[in-house]
């Protein structure tokens, strides 16, 4: 290389790098130099704005903690904001509550409606002017001075609360209530209410005052079922809102806070109570004078009484939110909001259901601790025919049908036998029913002790816990987790049988502990007399506009069956379910000539107890529990679950041609019991049927009774013995098993035993 470059172009390639170090030395130089020179300018500056002294930590430093702090307040709001506007990202937001649907059932009766109707709403100007003074009187005085949060008025409701030690007052304005209308649920979270105060102030920036009270007029739930103040004055009223009085007025008002609470349809007394509380509320924000509420409070408002309509309001609130999904999937261009659906409701059925819980919770729910139940009936399409999301929708809206997440207990282990089937197993495979562990949790079945070898139709008619979990452990294979390898199998067959819930992989998911809804437990079983066909659960039928043109039809536009497992699995299955109605846990389950198939399923201290079953015909689950999830006493599937399920689908095969199910074949007539009654000549009456009795375990007044019984026998037994020392021939004494129990005292001890109490037995 020396010889190839000259020595000319040496010298001027170590010139030019010199030149370049010198060049990159002197610019770094000059530039620091440039800095601190600027640097000392600016503190030359600053030095004649300096303060010292008192004045600095007067004036100076608080200054600049504040800005401080208010800088990272704003970051931190940025950061609470962010989730709030992510609600507000659809660009159709102020229509989504604004649907007007009127519901009709199968055969196309009315039952009831849902929504607004915002292209012939009330203007705001035709509203009453004592029913909007008595709205902002009672719920936010100071609506059109504040920008969305009442800032004072949430101070006056912080202070009165914690003097009374309880909410007293409500904080949210108009405008945050209708936030959490517009955009949020009802949960009582902080990060609801943090939502909801971000959500105020941005609908104060796109609405007027009046605009945003209209909306809150119209879309406010007023009870009953009804929304908006015109539909709550047409149902508490018969009357358009423009011609309500300052009395029926004020019991509007009185709605917002609590509308299930103070509805007049129900609770008369207390909504004319709160009526009182708004006049008042009217005279101390100086809108009227207490002449002007003297006539109100002398002549109070009168309800309407619809105690003899039942409306089916948990199916009514399934099939609306079901119409909200199916409208946001129609073309953005189309406009139409008025809508008069046909839905799959049978009300018969639907009573039924409903008179049955209330039946067996009036009976026997004290007896058993337990005070809610939920309910749904459906077709073999998936298509709801009945559906009970609580004991009163007055007390509570909340859906246990649809929303409540419950262990299954055992009603889940159908989808751990189809698993095994799928995977070389046969209703005759013989498991072996013993100890087994996963880890540090090894199950027990019920009575703690163990069957030995067992059929899997042996397995699931006696609702034997270990077997499902030795089949999760076999499914794994040769796996090197075979029990986490099992399970998932037995999840991804649930999925394929509809069951959406999270499912999270646990020990003990094949004997039920995983939480599913009633709804998409009931439907999921649809799959068994579906001949392995899968179904999704739904209540509308038929999409009609106000004026009766067809938009949508479910037969036509609906998701359609999916095979999920083989016909043949699903006959299997048929086959070993219905021995658990005809010899196993749900025996109070049978129809008499309607081939049945079922599962019972009781969870951990009894804190659920359900029957899910099928016929030919129908599909249905039936819950029973408690919303704080306190433990029941000792209420099983097989009791009132199964009870319910009888007395309802004894009703919806009513008229209806009885249909087989492949792997049952048809029904059989119930055997009649031997008893000197049948064994009579023909035409003896026929044995009443069994109920559910109470729970088959001594309560403390039982027990009571028992013991004064006890000392009964004894006085008897001494007065004998008196009598045999007595008399000249010796008699017997008398024996407590020689007494006859009184009838009286053993129908007045709601704990004993007797011959048609539940067996206890998962």
């Amino acid at each position: 290389m020396r010889t190839i470059i000259p020595e000319d172009w040496k010298r001027r390639i170590n010139n030019f790098r010199l030149d370049l170090d010198a060049r990159f030395d002197s610019g770094l130089f000059s530039s620091l130099r440039g800095a601190r020179e600027l640097y000392e300018r600016y503190s030359a500056f600053m030095d004649r704005f300096y303060v010292g002294r008192w004045k600095r930590w007067v004036f100076i430093e608080p200054l600049s903690e504040a800005a401080t702090i208010g800088l990272g307040g704003l970051l931190l709001m940025l950061t609470l904001a962010i989730p709030a506007f992510r609600e507000t990202a659809d660009e159709d937001w102020l229509k989504k509550s604004d649907l007007a649907v009127t519901f009709l059932d199968r055969y196309g009766n009315p039952i009831g409606s849902r929504g607004i109707k915002h292209n012939d709403s009330i203007p705001l100007e035709d509203f009453p002017d004592n029913l909007i003074k008595a709205t902002l009187a009672t719920e936010d005085r100071r609506f059109y001075d504040h920008f969305g949060i009442d800032i004072a008025g949430t101070a006056r409701a912080l202070v009165t609360n914690a003097q009374a030690g309880g909410v007293r007052q409500g904080g949210s304005s108009i405008t945050q209530q209708l936030a959490k209308n517009l955009f949020l649920n009802n949960e009582r979270t902080i990060e609801r209410k943090i939502k909801e105060a971000f959500l105020a102030v941005w609908l104060e920036t796109r609405l007027t005052k009046n605009e945003i009270l209209k909306l809150y007029l119209d879309r406010a739930y007023m009870g009953g079922g009804t929304f908006g103040v015109d539909g709550a004055a047409h149902f508490y009223f018969n009357k358009s809102v423009r011609d309500v009085n300052l009395a029926e007025a004020a019991m509007l008002a009185g709605l917002f806070k609590a509308p299930t609470k103070y509805a007049p349809h129900i609770n008369l007394p207390a909504a004319r109570a709160r009526a009182n509380v708004v006049l008042d509320n009217l005279v101390d924000a100086g809108f009227m004078t207490e002449g002007q509420v003297f006539g109100a409070r002398r002549n109070p408002a009168f309800a309407v009484d619809r105690r003899d309509e039942n409306s089916p309001n948990y199916y009514l609130d399934y099939a609306f939110d079901e119409m909200r999904k199916l409208v946001d999937t129609f073309p953005r261009s189309y406009t139409e909001r008025v809508f008069v659906v046909r839905t799959a409701i049978d009300m018969n059925v639907q009573r039924a259901a409903e008179e049955a819980i209330e039946n067996q919770l009036r009976q026997f729910g004290r007896d058993y601790h337990a005070t809610q139940a939920a309910t749904v009936v459906a077709d073999l399409d998936g298509g709801i025919r009945a559906m009970v999301g609580g004991r009163d929708y007055g007390a509570s809206q909340f859906n246990r049908a649809t929303d409540a997440y419950r262990q299954p207990g055992s009603s889940f282990k159908p989808y751990v036998y189809t698993t095994a089937l799928l995977n070389g197993f046969k209703p005759t495979s013989i498991v072996v029913d013993g100890p087994v562990c996963i880890g540090n949790w090894c199950p027990q079945n019920y009575g703690h002790s163990y069957s030995g070898a067992v059929t899997l139709t042996q397995a699931i008619t006696r609702s034997i816990n270990v077997v499902p979990v030795k089949l999760s452990i076999a499914l794994g294979g040769k796996s090197p987790n075979p029990a986490k390898v099992g399970r998932a199998k037995i999840v991804e067959v649930a999925r394929r049988f509809g069951i959406k819930a999270p499912l999270p992989d646990t020990p003990s998911l094949p004997i039920g502990s995983d939480e599913v809804t009633v709804i998409e437990h009931a439907v999921a079983y649809a799959t068994f007399p579906n001949k392995g066909k899968s179904v999704t659960p739904h209540s509308v039928l038929e999409v009609r506009t106000g004026t009766g043109d067809l938009v949508w039809r479910w037969d036509r536009d609906g998701p359609k069956p999916k095979q999920a497992i083989p016909p043949a699995t699903a006959a299997d299955m048929a086959g070993m379910m219905s021995h658990v109605v005809s010899e196993g846990t749900a025996r109070r389950a049978a129809l008499d000539g309607i081939p049945t198939a079922g599962k019972t399923g009781t969870t951990n201290a009894y804190r659920d107890a359900w029957f899910v079953g099928y016929t030919g015909n129908f599909t249905c689950a039936v819950w029973y529990g408690n919303d704080d999830y306190s433990p029941t006493n000792r209420m099983t599937g097989g009791s009132l679950p199964a009870q319910t399920w009888h007395d309802i689908m004894t009703v919806a095969h009513q008229g209806v041609e009885i249909k087989e199910i492949a792997g049952i074949g048809m029904g059989q007539k119930l055997p009649q019991p031997t008893t000197p009654a049948t064994v009579a000549a023909a035409g003896a009456p026929k044995p009443p049927e069994i109920k559910p009795g109470p729970p088959p375990v001594l309560t403390r007044r039982g027990a009571d009774i028992l013991v004064r019984v006890e000392k009964l026998l004894d006085e008897a037994a001494k007065t004998a013995t008196k009598t045999t020392e007595e008399s000249t021939k010796p008699t017997k004494p008398v024996s407590s098993s020689s007494l006859a129990f009184p009838e009286s005292l053993a129908s007045a001890a709601p704990g004993s035993a007797t011959p048609s109490a539940a067996p206890r037995k998962n």
